[in-house]
């Protein structure tokens, strides 16, 4: 009989043991989403604040216009939000940048000479 109450309070004790265990992971996971939540904020706050200076930057015509379009594009597409923002449909710049990025990377590959295109192509070696 007594051993009965000894495997029923060694029980007890591993119930108490692992509840505490699983109240500690549930409170270090309550903290890191927390601070997630604060990097992702701070990150958003960045973001938005660069895209101001660049139209700011765009409006007093201290860079072109493709250029800042361009800039603001990659910047919203860089934004940490559920469920992304579809530009596509909102924005005509949005395409427009994405076919000028295109095509500015795609003359300029066209104008290497084809040694230099199959220079480029090669995988450098690996220094150990």
């Amino acid at each position: 009989m007594p051993w009965i109450y000894l495997a029923v309070c060694f029980a007890a004790l591993i119930i108490i043991g692992l509840s505490f265990y699983a109240g500690r992971l549930l409170f270090l996971l309550k903290q890191q989403k927390e601070r997630q939540n604060s990097v992702r904020s701070k990150r958003i706050y960045n973001i938005s604040e660069s895209v101001h200076v660049i139209a700011m930057a765009m409006e007093q015509q201290q860079c072109e216009l493709s250029e800042g379009v361009i800039r603001i594009v990659n910047l919203l597409n860089a934004l940490p939000i559920d469920p992304q923002p579809d530009f596509k449909n909102h924005l005509s710049t949005h395409s427009r940048a994405v076919r000028r990025n295109q095509r500015f990377c795609h003359l300029r590959r066209q104008k290497k000479r084809s040694l230099r295109r199959k220079s480029a192509n090669k995988i450098p070696p690996v220094n150990k």
